[in-house]
């Protein structure tokens, strides 16, 4: 099975730090152990012929499956495919698990896809990213990305050299490759990744082009340092059902002179292209794509808890509740409703692959930082004191306090212990150190949400809609003198 693979292919001599100690492996470790094993269930999907025509699809002129992640659509139907595989594996997880491979996955197929257009910045980008997708499909590679540069002065530039020299950058190139410096975050997901997907995000002077590029690094490589976060993984399944499954770990990538060869160097030492690439509409608008589609998924699971717990107190019969729980399905169905119209106007792009409208993508991610710390707001305020009140822990129904314990925990339409583990569940999503994780996770994900909003207006043609302003003042103008 591909999923057990997944987890010996980890044993490859990359350098995991957690706790000033190196991890030697990540299988049995308690920190990586239930998140690994959601992971390699989820790729045993791809050996389970009821599943893998959900999740996957028929590579041509071969008999095994891959993912649908790396599908290039060309037709509303392949588009329909990436969109349920996305679903059915956020479903698996409650949209808990964000970067599960698919949005890094997708991505690399995006620039796969649009091969053609980028490939008018580098003459050798349409081999390299044509090898590099078709071997990561063919070997099933779990992907990620690190973009982000670490925060060290906010206020400082790469004219201070304590700024630049720690930003990820080229000192050294040969006749096969180049030598990187530097640091990276956030890589979410970075201990269980094949590869990391690495380009620069800043928008770099003509004498800072060594900051420039668009990399693919494997994750062993000499060098390469991956300081994982405190974890967030409790071992205790019963009362911390989330964390003990869905701990994706986010890390920051230390670079101290790494080896990366030609062939994993897609750009390099030009901002300008690199920003054309990042400013892709066919990648984007594929990898976007399955940032919303996981976010239905996620939402619909805090409303599932949310309903749950009014009914189980008996609150659900309360007007303002109802307000609160009816806003919970507003934000599903908003969501929904953006996803079903980015793929209902998909439309081919000049090579005629079939790619969603990334507009209303762009919304979709941007109300998105809005929703989710509401929809845990709500869920608080339905709960209210209930959260802080559940017992440390379901053994208690078990001791000699049994008795008390279903009395004075019993809810008004389920059993005490039933009560008390949804409330553990429902602790873990708003309470829990994995919980408060998952707000700031949504805030900014996809960014300085600021920045996107005004990205959306400015990237606007706003003429559409100032245009018919203007012509009804113009015509009211003409009116008026008319009477006078």
């Amino acid at each position: 099975m591909r999923g057990d693979y997944f987890l010996k292919s980890l044993q490859d001599g990359r350098n995991v730090w957690l706790g000033g100690v190196k991890i030697e492996a990540l299988p049995q470790h308690s920190a990586f152990k239930g998140t690994l094993e959601t992971i390699r269930h989820l790729f045993n999907m791809l050996d389970d012929p009821d599943k893998r025509d959900i999740v996957g699809f028929q590579v041509p002129g071969k008999e095994a499956f891959a993912h649908s992640s790396f599908l290039v659509p060309y037709s509303t139907e392949q588009l329909s495919q990436r969109s349920r595989s996305f679903a059915y594996w956020s479903q698996e997880t409650h949209g808990m698990m964000s970067r599960l491979s698919d949005y890094a996955r997708s991505l690399v197929t995006g620039w796969y896809a649009a091969r053609e257009q980028i490939g008018r910045l580098d003459p050798h980008f349409e081999s390299k990213i044509s090898s590099y997708y078709e071997m990561a499909r063919d070997n099933d590679l779990f992907l990620t990305t690190a973009i982000i540069d670490p925060q060290i002065d906010r206020s400082s530039g790469l004219e201070d050299s304590r700024i630049a020299d720690r930003f990820l950058h080229v000192v050294k190139e040969t006749s096969e490759g180049i030598v990187i410096r530097g640091a990276k975050m956030i890589a979410t997901g970075a201990p269980y990744t094949h590869d990391f997907v690495v380009f620069s995000f800043l928008n770099f002077k003509a004498d800072e082009s060594k900051h420039a590029h668009v990399l693919i690094v494997p994750a062993n490589s000499e060098g390469l340092h991956i300081v994982c976060r405190e974890s967030f993984a409790d071992n205790r399944e019963q009362s911390h059902i989330l964390s003990s499954r869905y701990e994706e770990m986010d890390a920051v990538l230390f670079f101290e002179d790494v080896f990366v060869p030609w062939e994993r160097v897609l750009l390099h030492g030009d901002s300008e292209k690199v920003l054309k690439l990042r400013a892709n509409k066919t990648a984007n608008s594929l990898a976007f794509h399955q940032n919303i589609v996981r976010y239905v998924a996620k939402l619909e699971f805090v409303a599932g808890i949310a309903f749950a717990v009014a009914e189980a107190i008996g609150a659900n019969g309360f007007l303002h509740v109802q307000e609160k729980l009816g806003e919970l399905l507003n934000q599903i169905n908003v969501m929904k409703a953006l996803v079903i119209a980015s793929e209902t106007q998909a439309k081919p792009d000049e090579t005629g692959v079939w790619i969603p409208e990334l507009s209303y993508i762009d919304t979709a991610r941007s109300i998105g930082t809005k929703f989710y710390p509401r929809a845990i707001e709500i869920l608080q305020q339905v709960g209210g004191g209930g959260f802080v009140q559940a017992p440390s822990g379901v053994e208690d129904f078990y001791g000699p306090i049994s008795k008390l314990m279903h009395l004075y925990f019993e809810g008004a339409s389920v059993s005490a212990e039933k009560k008390v583990q949804l409330f553990k569940l429902a602790w873990d999503l708003i309470g829990s150190p994995l919980g408060a994780r998952h707000e700031l996770y949504e805030r900014f994900y996809a960014g300085d949400p600021v920045r996107a909003y005004a990205n959306q207006y400015l990237g606007t043609h706003t003429e559409q809609l100032t245009d018919p302003v203007w012509k009804l003042l113009k015509e009211a103008s003409k009116r008026g003198a008319s009477f006078v």
